[in-house]
């Protein structure tokens, strides 16, 4: 009994406890050691229970405190992602710490500080950082260049967008890195970055080219479905273009247009006189060659010359062509037709007319630009499209029943308490309901009337004094009286008695029924 009444106590005490403990669930996993003693530290200041999961990777909390808590601890700067930052330069000891150890920390903060920075990006779950900074050889005139790798835990996938923004957030942050020596795997082993001198270009390009391709795209969608009505439109554009870079130099000459830059004009004179040959002193003296030039002088020469430079017209032109020029555009309209009810109701597809086509082809020429010399394509197509499957609609429950939307969470602590309930009835109407009626059982009420006697008989009938007939069971009136006395008194002390004589009568039923006859067919006594 002391064994059965405490395991019903220990039953259902843990009944009581399992449901009026608060539902848990998880506040943070994959939590570090340094994050997961901060995060415990705080709920333990709080008095916040919680349970640890996974060698403290995972805490669990009450389900009604995970939004305020993790807003609390947010604020607070938790959990740290687990890297290690610039905070590892407060508590060091700078005395006696040799250079090779500061050069250590301070390469594990700048990782560590480049880890956090990338899990801050949309998408990135979990950045792990690993730098290459080489040190200048002594004697040496060239540099080796640092190079970084990065693996990304992420949510879906990254854009390319996205890819190169990481790549040069590191390279800017690292002195001397470059974007192209950056590489970066996902989680899956996946290279997303190779770290190729020509991938930046490359990436750019199609960068270029698919959000060219978008945006006409989506504007050719809007003018064509503001006529045919909204997703009774499919456009698909194809554009190409040309990345090369080209330097045109030009020189012209105009010979009609001459402009006089320099003139210089030069004019000499000579005279030449007969002296017969002869030279004296009086002919060289100046007073006689004076007065003889008139008369001597025979021969006289004049010359002039004039020279004129002219500047000729000259044009320098020079022409740079950027890349990504638009080389062709071709672009693909497909329309549905129109609907409309006939005589007896029912939707008939209807063709749209050759007409309303070549207006729409109109209207995408005027958007994308069309130029024919350069050899753009537009067509457009009226085809039927395929009807979608029927779908029965989502019906939201409005009212109480909208009130009483439950989640999965509490559909399975209901089939939990449910479980319970049900285990508690089956303990009590299988082991408690039993027990209380072998307890009452075991000690019935006395019995009055002729019970006694029977008692008696059977009692006498077990020692072996009774004979096989009912006639040497009946007694007298008086020994009957007698004993009806003593059943009143001492009714307790003969229980076991009554007990054996209902046996007794189990046993033989018949005896039992003559002895009960004899006794309804006596007379009362006087």
């Amino acid at each position: 009994m002391v064994a059965v009444t405490a395991a019903l106590i220990g039953f259902f005490a843990f009944v009581i406890m399992r449901v009026t403990t608060p539902q848990m669930t998880t506040l943070f996993t994959d939590l570090s050691t340094e994050d997961s003693s901060g995060i415990i530290k705080e709920l333990e200041r709080q008095a916040i229970p919680y349970e640890l999961r996974n060698d403290g990777a995972a805490i669990m909390v009450p389900k009604d405190k995970v939004t305020r808590l993790r807003m609390k601890l947010a604020e607070g700067g938790m959990p740290k992602g687990g890297g290690v930052g610039y905070e590892i330069f407060d508590k060091s000891d700078a005395l006696g710490t040799t250079s090779f150890v500061q050069n250590i920390n301070h390469l594990r903060a700048l990782e560590g500080e480049l880890s956090r920075t990338i899990r801050a990006i949309d998408r990135v779950q979990a950045a792990r950082v690993h730098l290459v900074l080489p040190e200048r050889p002594l004697f040496s005139r060239e540099t080796p260049e640092p190079s970084a790798s990065i693996v990304l835990r992420v949510r879906g996938a990254l854009e390319a967008q996205q890819i190169r923004a990481i790549r040069h957030v590191v390279a800017s942050a690292v002195n001397g890195l470059k974007p192209q020596r950056v590489s970066i795997v996902d989680e899956t082993g996946q290279l997303l970055a190779d770290g190729a001198a020509t991938d930046g270009d490359a990436t750019a390009g199609d960068e270029r080219r698919t959000a060219y391709e978008k945006r006409i795209r989506k504007q050719v969608e809007d003018i064509v479905s503001s006529v045919v009505g909204a997703g009774r439109a499919r456009v698909q554009l194809a554009a190409d273009f040309d990345f090369n870079k080209i330097t045109e130099t030009s020189d012209k000459f105009d010979p009609e247009g001459r402009v006089l830059r320099s003139s210089q004009t030069r004019e000499e004179s000579s005279l030449t006189a007969d002296n017969s040959g002869q030279v004296t002193v009086n002919n060289e003296l100046p007073g006689n060659q004076n007065n003889d030039n008139a008369a001597r002088a025979k021969d006289q020469s004049k010359k002039s010359e004039e020279t004129n430079n002219y500047e000729i017209s000259r044009t320098t032109k020079t022409e740079v062509t950027e890349a990504g020029r638009v080389n062709r555009i071709s672009v693909a309209v497909l329309v549905d037709g129109s609907y409309a009810k006939n005589e007896k109701g029912e939707m008939v597809y209807q063709d749209r007319s050759k007409e309303q086509l070549d207006r729409i082809a109109t209207l995408v020429r005027s958007a994308i630009g069309f130029d024919q010399k350069r050899g753009d394509q537009v067509e457009v197509v009226n085809l039927r499209f395929a009807e979608p499957p029927a779908t029965t609609p989502i019906i939201e429950p409005t009212g109480l029943l909208g009130m009483l939307q439950f989640t999965k969470d509490d559909v399975m602590y209901v089939i939990e308490l449910g479980v319970m309930m049900l285990l508690g009835l089956v303990v009590l109407f299988m082991v408690v309901r039993p027990l209380v009626k072998r307890i009452v059982a075991a000690d019935p009420a006395p019995r009055a009337g002729p019970v006694p006697a029977l008692a008696d008989a059977g009692a006498h009938g077990a020692d072996g004094s009774a004979g096989a007939t009912g006639q040497a069971l009946i007694p007298s009136n008086s020994a009957a009286a007698q004993l009806i006395d003593v059943a009143q008194i001492q009714g307790q002390v003969h229980a076991q008695a009554v007990h054996r004589v209902g046996e007794l009568a189990e046993r033989n039923p018949n005896e039992t029924v003559s002895i009960v006859r004899q006794w309804l067919s006596e007379p009362a006594e006087s």
